[in-house]
């Protein structure tokens, strides 16, 4: 999180602008920087020395002004503003907005969004695997906005298996899947995520001492 305040970004965005041929003026009518070029439309940035909720809000208030809106942040450095820049940058495709960031220590600028239109890119494999997931799903068997241990299919498949186990002892995998109709029961146990099944002998399974823990816990 940089200490310096907005007014240290403006320099740099101000001489990063003109060197594209814009007249730039800070704070018109309320917009940090409005820069413009003959009869294009203005190109209005918005300032913070960090990502904020806030400056999302200025931004989008902008667009009613201009299709050409930016923010601009200060860069940092480290994997957690890398991974924040990832996420805003998302954001702000989204929204509509460019993007740029200004390193402080020599006032480079760097623009890593234009603004544009959003048009979202599908992803048929996963939407695939949710649809996949809420159909095998038995019940509903978490709470929205959990942060706890989430209940999967693959997890129920889990359990149905070591109850099978508990109930039944060391079993072949075949015999697991035509009792619990969980017909992927033999890979289950055998790549076991959880850590509680264990192969006695080829093809065989029993509970390990932590997924018998586990079932004698009361479950979701």
């Amino acid at each position: 999180m940089s200490s310096a305040p907005e007014t240290t970004l403006y320099p740099p965005i101000k001489a990063f602008l003109e060197e594209q041929g814009y007249e730039v003026k800070a704070e018109v009518c309320g917009s940090d920087v409005v820069a413009m070029r003959g009869d294009e439309p203005p190109v209005i940035v918005e300032l913070k020395v960090r990502f904020a909720l806030a400056l999302f809000h200025q931004a989008v208030e902008r667009l009613a002004l201009s299709d050409a809106v930016y923010i601009a942040v200060p860069r940092g450095t480290g994997r957690r503003f890398q991974q924040s820049l990832a996420c805003n940058l998302k954001l702000c495709r989204r929204l509509g907005l460019g993007l740029l960031t200004v390193r402080l220590s020599d006032g480079h600028v760097e623009a890593h969004l234009d603004p544009g239109p959003y048009r979202p890119r599908g992803s048929p494999n996963k939407r695939r695997r949710l649809l996949r997931e809420f159909s095998r799903r038995v019940g509903d068997p978490n709470q929205g906005g959990s942060r706890g241990t989430i209940v999967t299919a693959y997890r129920q498949d889990a359990i149905r298996c070591a109850t099978h186990l508990a109930a039944h002892g060391a079993s072949k995998g075949s015999e697991v899947a035509k009792a619990t109709g969980v017909a992927r029961a033999t890979t289950i146990m055998r790549d076991d995520h959880y850590g509680w099944f264990e192969r006695v002998r080829t093809g065989i399974y029993q509970l390990t001492p932590n997924g018998r823990g586990a079932m004698a816990r009361p479950r979701r």
